[in-house]
């Protein structure tokens, strides 16, 4: 698991927990930063997936 992973994991966490304060709280504006981090953190696991197949395919060129 490289950083883009773990970033993405971290901000997906940080987001349902904003959302679900935001939820029980009945805060909107809190429950939007949840659902925010919560697409960020996908965009993290993309690039690391991204950067995941760059890798593999350069191991590939090597052997």
């Amino acid at each position: 698991m490289d950083r883009e992973h773990v970033k993405g994991v971290a901000d997906k966490a940080k987001g349902a927990i904003k959302e679900g304060a935001g939820k029980l709280s009945g805060d909107k504006d809190l429950q939007r930063e949840g659902k925010a981090d919560k697409a960020k953190g996908a965009v993290h696991n993309v690039a690391g997936d991204v950067k995941d197949a760059a890798r593999d395919a350069a191991d590939a060129v090597k052997k």
